[in-house]
């Protein structure tokens, strides 16, 4: 193992050392690449080949089991992205009664809206939308950005599965359907952000930057989350496509096809602002490029070559008068001038340790749920 002194490129994926933590191999494999060959290469092929589909009906029955007699027996959280689209369309197909959950954040394109819309429609779908005080997450928005942590999107990624929890708590429902996977997602480096679910960290930031009281912006903080939910409610949060193949141009097809949906050009540009944060923000303040974890995952899989992400890469992240449109969209929205948006981005860069959190407690509940895991021989 050598942590690089100087730039380098993994020599399978496009992860490079602008993730700070990286190291390669003797080969040049990164770190990413080894840990999916040793820990989730098996479950990923064993998926994509049907070989989970016994996991899968198992899964299904206990969920069915579980809501017999309720109006719904359990939740899909609807962003109007690929993911979350194709596990409603496969949640349908396989004889499941989800409630759709939704998390207005305030962000939401005009596509997103209506893939959304023809989402539930097509899947004749009950939809439920927290539509969040626009003041308060304005406010909330405002701190993290003048807070100058990698991670200012997490006023959004916080509260979409505190709004999911919720809405299971109320209607007795035991399973969340989760978009997250293995296939396409297996990359995230730590050193490109922080915890979203940290409500420690969320509500210092909010504390320092911010001015409005936090009156219904959904937190929900480590106990709520894994002991009250998880625990008292006996709620649980599956990883749905992760039992069945699941390949991004396939999904996207199916979908398409069957719900009308149609493409945003990049991952997660469903929300405007996520769009302008992975596409400007964090390539400006930061110096990295997102897409470099989203497609070497998808190098991993098999899904595309390196270089097809290569030339992907070569591109500029999205269209430069989009860019431009969205910097005066956010600006205004966020009631302040595109000098002062532009002196936020360009703002000395500061680490998310400068600011009361909670990794130490999240590191430990990942190494007992991991021994637990190992223990009962359970996979992802």
């Amino acid at each position: 193992m050598t942590t690089a002194a100087r730039y380098q490129v993994c020599t399978r994926c496009v992860m490079d050392t602008t993730d700070t933590a990286i190291w390669f191999d003797q080969t040049g494999l990164c770190r990413y690449c080894v840990h999916y060959d040793e820990k989730l290469r098996a479950t990923v092929e064993s998926a994509q080949k049907g070989g989970r589909q016994h996991e899968l009906e198992a899964l299904v029955g206990r969920i069915k089991a579980a809501g017999a007699g309720k109006a719904y027996d359990c939740i899909v959280g609807v962003s109007g992205g690929v993911d979350s689209s194709y596990v409603a369309l496969q949640a349908i197909q396989l004889g499941l009664r989800p409630l759709a959950v939704h998390f207005d954040s305030g962000w939401n394109s005009e596509l997103a809206v209506s893939n959304v819309e023809g989402i539930v429609s097509k899947l004749d779908l009950d939809l439920y939308t927290d539509v969040v005080d626009w003041r308060e997450m304005r406010d909330l928005q405002l701190a993290f950005l003048r807070s100058s942590v990698a991670n200012s999107d997490t006023p959004t990624d916080h509260a979409f599965p505190a709004v999911a929890y919720r809405q299971a708590s109320k209607y007795g429902i035991r399973y969340i359907l989760s978009g997250s996977n293995l296939a396409t997602e297996s990359i995230l480096p730590k050193s490109w952000g922080y915890n979203s679910a940290d409500a420690v960290q969320l509500k210092a930031i909010h504390r320092r930057f911010g001015s409005r009281r936090l009156k219904s912006y959904p937190v929900m903080g480590i106990l709520r989350r894994y002991f009250w939910y998880q625990r008292v409610r006996r709620i649980q949060t599956v990883k749905f496509l992760n039992f069945m193949p699941y390949v991004k141009t396939d999904a996207k097809k199916a979908i398409s096809e069957k719900l009308g949906w149609r493409d945003y050009g990049g991952k997660h540009h469903e929300s405007v602002f996520t769009r302008y944060f992975q596409g400007y923000y964090l390539p400006t303040k930061f110096g990295f490029d997102k897409r470099r974890a989203h497609l070497s995952s998808l190098i991993n899989a098999d899904q595309i070559s390196r270089d097809q992400a290569l030339e992907e890469l070569e591109m500029e992240p999205y269209d430069a008068s989009l860019k431009a449109d969205d910097h005066k969209f956010i600006a205004k929205k966020l009631g302040i001038s595109t000098d002062e948006l532009d002196a936020l981005v360009r703002s000395a860069r500061k680490d998310y340790k400068e600011y009361p959190n909670q990794e130490w407690l999240f590191d430990l509940l990942l190494r007992v749920r991991s021994r637990l895991s190992c223990k009962n021989g359970t996979r992802h």
